[in-house]
């Protein structure tokens, strides 16, 4: 059966409310489930605690929750690329998680495979590690960390069957495959949607057993968060 909504609004209607755990995926601005976001910030819904590798950039991804006051909490690993993010963290509105991103993607990983908690030595003897239980196997110290489990996950594919399976392009991949088995309802974007059977099996990523709700992403810019270029040298003439 075909799992294709509308619009991200009518994909979204019944499962947002206040106070609920969301997982995004993406990487600053690369992979990022645009239109969910968007479709988000315009349903009004508050208090969210929102896991993802960074809060994207003021005004783009993310941020525009930060800038809408929708967040409570936030699990990431990098938030430098977001002035609003710093700024409510340090006024004391917005709670932080960090999380190294290893850890991090591993916390994913560990909440969809059903597992509630692993033991990594990223973080021992620092701050991350405080309140954490901590064991010793083999001789060396290790440090409890919990999976994820999100109410709702939003993943950005670049190609999907009706079914719901996704294919990711380069390193727009990054953290959704892991996030879009991590929530309990996984609704994704793509931007090219085919009929089963058009997509080679050995190209899927995310199976669609793991996705209920799909959309067809909208024609956008792509933003880039820092464009960074090197001068080339001027060849002499042969």
């Amino acid at each position: 059966m075909s799992k294709v909504q509308a619009s991200a609004s009518s994909a979204l209607h019944d499962v947002l409310r206040d106070g609920m755990v969301l997982a995004v995926g993406g990487f600053g601005l690369s992979g990022i489930p645009a239109d969910l976001i968007d479709a988000v910030r315009a349903s009004g819904v508050k208090d969210l605690t929102v896991v993802s590798n960074n809060m994207g950039v003021d005004g783009k991804g993310l941020g525009v929750l930060l800038e809408a006051g929708q967040v409570r909490k936030v699990i990431a690993s990098y938030v430098g690329e977001n002035k609003l993010f710093a700024e409510q963290f340090l006024a004391g509105v917005l709670e932080v998680e960090f999380s190294p991103q290893g850890t991090l993607a591993e916390r994913l990983r560990a909440g969809g495979a059903g597992i509630p908690a692993f033991y990594t030595k990223t973080g021992v003897g620092t701050l991350i590690a405080e309140g954490k239980p901590l064991a010793d196997f083999d001789g060396e110290t290790y440090l409890q960390e919990r999976g994820i489990v999100a109410d709702v996950a939003l993943v950005k594919a670049w190609r999907a069957d009706t079914l719901g399976n996704l294919e990711y392009r380069f390193t727009a991949r990054n953290f959704n495959p892991v996030v879009a088995t991590a929530g309990i309802v996984t609704i994704a974007e793509a931007e090219v949607i085919v009929e089963p059977g058009d997509i080679d099996p050995n190209h899927v990523i995310t199976p669609g057993v793991y996705v209920q709700r799909l959309i067809q992403a909208s024609a956008r810019v792509k933003d880039i968060e820092q464009r960074t270029v090197r001068s080339r040298p001027v060849l002499a003439s042969l």
